[in-house]
Formats: C-alpha cells, structure tokens, sequence
C-alpha cells in the first residue's frame, strides 16, 4: 500500500511542493512536510494518531498488583502500554527484554526506565528545543 506522504504535496498557500521533514513532538519524531517558502507543515496522520495515543496512556494511571516471585517482587505493565511501546520503537522493543532501570525517588515513588540515561538525555534535551 502506498502512504499519502509518498505523493507530492503542493502548499495550499504558495503552491510549491512540500519537502519532507521531522516534527518532535513530546518526545515522539513525527514524520511532516513542510513547505520551502511559508513553513507552513503538515504532520502525517497516523503520527498525529499515535501522539494522541501517547497522551491518553500518559495521563491514565494504571492499578496494579504486587506480586511476590521468589525473592523478588513483581509489578505488572498493562498490555497497552507494551503494546505502545513496541509499536512505537524498535530500539524500545529490543530493550522490554533487556535489564531496565529501577530508582527508588522518593518515598511510595519507583521510577522505571526503558532508555538509558544518554538516551533520555537526548531525548529530554529534544524536547527542549
């Protein structure tokens, strides 16, 4: 099948062809076009569509339960967060089998981390800008 973002795309202000390009949204690269002479960008549709997803799953929260495994305790990650997760980045999805990091922030607060911290630098500093 063929994405409508592999066709030419006139500007409906100056009607020059759009060029290619990335939008950074909430720490999602959003693919876009954007025309050479006004600025004006179009952000592809199915990203607009997962940006949006990103934010209802942000602002959700999730009850749980604490499970004992072994020694260990276990929490549980609800499936549409993976499910996000491994449809939004193959570089996320290498590391769901990978040691992640834990971090005790404060008192009835854990942290969890999928990136590393030069990831989630670069990231945050994008976000940023």
């Amino acid at each position: 099948m063929i994405d409508i973002f592999d066709a030419k795309i006139s500007c409906k202000e100056c009607d020059k062809t759009m060029m290619p390009t990335f939008v950074e949204k909430s720490g999602l690269k959003l693919r876009a076009v954007e025309c050479p002479s006004c600025k004006a960008r179009i952000v592809h549709p199915s990203d607009l569509n997962k940006l949006n997803q990103y934010k209802n799953l942000k602002r959700k929260t999730y009850s749980v339960k604490l499970r004992v495994v072994g020694n260990s305790h276990a929490v549980s990650i609800p499936k549409e967060i993976v499910d996000f997760i491994n449809d939004s980045s193959s570089r996320m999805k290498s590391h769901m089998n990978d040691m992640v990091s834990l971090c005790f922030e404060d008192f009835g607060k854990l942290s969890l981390n999928f990136l590393d911290e030069k990831e989630r630098e670069a990231r945050w500093q994008r976000t940023r800008e």
